[in-house]
């Protein structure tokens, strides 16, 4: 990532990589940027800048445990993985950067730790883009999951990813393991879902490999809050690269107007 110079904070013995964009407004909650399963802090490459400066909000963007350069994970995940990052790891660190007040932007998995942390937190929240939410697990996720297995050991999949990850094989296999694992069949985060007030806005890709809109239609249908809805065409599994320009600006005058547009 280009946009600022990473830092590094420690939090329970683990290292953890971040990138903090600086506020034009004081007075508005801080974007915070929850990346996908595979992801890191520099694969959001400079979209988190884009975005604050539309809204005049500062930005925290991490690599989780286990991803990017952040201290690799020692033990395999089990199925409360994205539980865990969002009721133990996002609370202490928001705690430490000072950030009492969110606006959680997250992707993929980064979307499901983003709804777990504002049900249990809703002060603490003001609004959530879900990009590719997951909610609960579909066959296209399973079959698609272990379709990329393949690629990772066939192809130069796992070369281009080690440009991104400090342990390249505890990144792909810590996610993809656990995904493909009969007890994560059941996983759920629907009781968590009902009970998030704040507005959100919902972005799924009709190309999507990794999911369907039945992600987003279960999330407005049992969100306590508003939730808007937006189907993308020739877009996949990453709005925000897929179709950034579209998803800049939306994204971007949807949180303006959570936030009130400076005079």
């Amino acid at each position: 990532m280009e946009i600022a110079q990473i830092e590094r904070l420690t939090l329970d013995g683990a290292e953890l990589e971040f990138v903090r964009v600086p506020a034009r407004r004081r007075d508005v909650p801080s974007l915070v940027f929850l990346h996908e399963g595979l992801g890191s802090a520099g694969l959001w490459r400079d979209f988190p800048e884009a975005l604050a400066a539309r809204t005049g909000a500062g930005a925290i963007v991490y690599s989780r445990q286990g991803n990017g350069f952040s201290t690799p994970v020692a033990k395999p995940r089990g199925p409360s993985y994205m539980h865990d990052e969002a009721l133990t790891v996002l609370p202490q660190l928001l705690d430490v950067l000072h950030v009492r007040e969110a606006i959680l932007f997250g992707h993929s998995d980064g979307a499901s730790i983003a709804i777990v942390f504002a049900a249990e937190h809703p002060g603490a929240v003001r609004a959530l883009v879900l990009e590719a939410p997951h909610l609960f697990v579909e066959p296209i996720s399973v079959a698609s999951i272990a379709a990329i297995r393949t690629q990772y050991e066939t192809t130069s999949l796992r070369e281009r990813m080690s440009r991104y990850h400090a342990d390249v094989d505890k990144t792909f296999y810590g996610w993809n393991d656990i995904w493909l694992a009969p007890e994560f069949a059941q996983w759920n985060i629907e009781a968590y879902a009902a009970r998030v007030r704040a507005p959100v806005l919902a972005l799924q890709g009709v190309d999507d490999e990794y999911g369907t809109r039945a992600q987003i239609d279960a999330m407005a249908a049992v969100a306590s809050g508003p939730v808007d809805c937006m189907l993308l065409a020739g877009c996949g599994h990453s709005p925000h690269r897929d179709r950034r320009e579209l998803v800049e600006s939306v994204a971007g005058d949807w949180i303006a107007e959570r936030l009130g547009r400076a005079g």
